[in-house]
């Protein structure tokens, strides 16, 4: 498989809406880099996105929740002005919605009884960013729902559309430490009154929670996800305004909220519920009746769920599996019988794929951590008689994962004789609240102990080459490997580094708004510890870094700026690291462009052979 082919396949699905003739979704086509809608009926598949659009928020620079269907007609945010758009189901015209050229739109939702859409509105002034939710009527009216927070997510309707329920929260709270579930009741203007946070009516819970996923089942009542019991489990809200938890299964049913909009639970009419849940890093899809609790678990052989939608006959949603990264899933509610509606097309043939095996070790403070093993597999080059090289995947975030869904990029690897080890070190999400809080103040420390621990695990198991072993990460996982070559450079023969972060003080100055206290969360307040800034910093700390490294850095890039990079190749140059630095002039934070994506696997693997000890 070349690189070339290794990023071709690296489609993906969005934002699943659907009603009782279609479904639509967002789909990232790779090689013109747009996002566009396509439109599933029982007749077959068409795209709906005209020329010169694209389907993409941009709200906390993550996105999410860019199209919503109505009746004969959808709505979605456009690119490259982040306005919203009205398009014909028919004659598929485009038209305007928004004007509002300082503002950005996701977290779409119609309001059909209305006539208009609720949506999250971010505003950019000279002074400050702002957030609030507001209503745009189908003909371009905008009146302001609720503001005051700092952040909105999920605007969810009740079935009657005389109820709204949301998340909000404020900084320095992360979406994924603590926030307010909201409800308030709709006046014949669909106004806001008797506005009330669920969360501050409760017995007075004995740590922070995380509310997230609000919706109303069939008969009115308010679900959510929250983190209370440590993992991200549904509950009702009661008539009394208190929650009772919903059976289900001790594992968290949802990851980190970074996009709008997500949805990994559903409530169905039949007073059931849709649920998909991780647990030992590998998910899982159920159907649970509330009553009575029975559950009947869904597209077994799948491993990742995600993007439910559903229409009260059939389920929708987006999964992933060993052998494929992402499919569309249609899914009866009767017989449970499965339809792949589409699907991205397989690279390499099924006994050609390395599949992952679960890895479980001992780390910092006899702690486990998590993993996936891919062995070497189709490599022509390998010997038998050799242990193979290590390449270790530390994934960016930090509070995010990696999945046991097929990643073509790691197949790149282990056809060429690579043993890989994609890392869920301590602070990722899916195994629960106190894992996903190990990172809390202790960035750079806590990842870099998995690191290492995973190292010694795979060297003294006899399974890799200790004499080879590699490491990279992109963005947040940048900053694990660098920070893994100041504590540990002797054990790398050499790293990668895409967009990487280097100078965390650096990227706590220039961050936008929606991770301002993400950096004193993940480290501290510089102003109470300085020294943490000195300790952890790989730009403060790179003379005692000798290990090769080849830097990928986007020009365009606004969230490790180019110069980050550029002091950081510089320092180690001056002290004689060999280096070597890629720059891509149209790239951002996150490389997009298939002609980028395919030259960075090779002058990664060119550089790695460069370092490759032979025996």
């Amino acid at each position: 498989m070349s690189a070339a082919q290794a990023v071709a396949a690296a489609s993906d699905y969005a934002d699943l809406v659907c009603d009782e003739q279609r479904l639509l979704w967002i789909e990232f086509h790779p090689e013109d880099g747009r996002s566009l809608i396509h439109e599933w009926t029982e007749a077959g598949q068409r795209c709906l996105t005209p020329l010169g659009y694209s389907a993409r928020s941009r709200v906390y620079e993550y996105g999410g929740g860019a199209l919503c269907l109505a009746s004969g007609f959808l709505c979605f945010v456009n690119e490259d002005d982040q306005q919203i758009y009205v398009q014909g189901l028919q004659d598929l015209g485009c038209r305007a919605l928004t004007q509002r050229g300082d503002c950005r739109y996701g977290a779409l939702l119609n309001d059909a009884m209305r006539a208009r859409l609720i949506a999250l509105e971010e505003c950019h002034t000279a002074r400050a960013v702002e957030h609030r939710l507001v209503a745009i009527s189908y003909t371009g009216e905008r009146e302001v729902i609720t503001e005051g927070a700092d952040f909105y997510n999920s605007p969810c309707l009740s079935p009657d559309c005389l109820h709204l329920a949301w998340i909000e929260w404020d900084r320095p709270h992360l979406p994924w430490t603590q926030t307010r579930l909201m409800s308030a009741v709709l006046n014949e203007r669909g106004q806001v009154v008797n506005k009330k946070s669920i969360s501050s009516v409760q017995s007075q819970a004995s740590q922070p929670e995380a509310f997230q996923q609000p919706q109303f089942d069939s008969s009115g009542d308010l679900l959510c996800l929250t983190d209370r019991s440590g993992y991200w489990l549904p509950w009702r809200v009661r008539d009394d305004g208190g929650l009772e938890s919903v059976p289900s299964q001790p594992a968290d049913h949802a990851p980190a909220p970074w996009q709008l909009n997500p949805r990994h639970i559903l409530a169905l009419p039949d007073d059931s519920l849709a649920l998909s849940w991780m647990e030992g890093g590998y998910g899982h899809l159920a159907l649970r009746h509330t009553i009575g609790g029975e559950e009947h678990r869904l597209a077994h052989g799948y491993q990742r769920f995600r993007s439910l939608a559903s229409n009260g006959r059939w389920l929708y949603c987006v999964a992933g599996s060993a052998l494929c990264s992402a499919a569309i899933l249609r899914i009866d509610l009767l017989t449970h019988a499965l339809q792949i509606i589409r699907a991205v097309p397989a690279t390499l043939p099924a006994e050609e794929v390395s599949q992952p095996q679960r890895l479980l070790y001992r780390s910092g403070r006899g702690e486990t951590a998590h993993g996936y093993f891919y062995p070497p597999c189709n490599c022509i080059h390998a010997s038998p008689e050799t242990l193979p090289p290590l390449l270790i995947f530390t994934h960016g975030g930090p509070t995010s994962a990696t999945y046991a869904a097929l990643d073509n990029r790691i197949q790149y690897w282990t056809q060429r004789g690579f043993a890989v080890a994609d890392l869920n070190y301590r602070g990722s999400v899916g195994f629960g609240r106190a894992y996903r809080h190990r990172l809390r103040g202790q960035w750079g420390v806590v990842d870099v102990e998995d690191v290492l621990a995973a190292v010694d695990h795979l060297v003294d198991a006899g399974r890799v080459d200790a004499g080879n072993i590699f490491i990279r990460g992109s963005s947040a996982g940048g900053y694990t490997t660098l920070c893994s070559l100041v504590a540990a450079g002797d054990r790398f023969r050499a790293a990668a580094s895409l967009y990487g972060v280097s100078d965390p003080l650096r990227l706590r100055i220039n961050t936008h708004k929606f991770e301002a206290d993400y950096i004193d969360w993940l480290i501290g307040d510089p102003a109470d510890v300085p020294e943490r800034y000195v300790q952890r910093s790989p730009l403060e700390r790179a003379a005692e870094i000798s290990t090769p490294v080849i830097f990928f850095q986007g020009l365009q890039d606004g969230v490790v700026l180019p110069e980050q990079t550029a002091r950081m190749v510089k320092a180690l140059k001056e002290q004689g690291v060999p280096v070597k630095c890629l720059t891509f002039a149209e790239e951002r934070h996150g490389f997009r462009a298939p002609g980028t994506l395919a030259s960075v696997l090779e002058e990664e693997l060119a550089f790695y052979q460069c370092w490759m000890q032979h025996a």
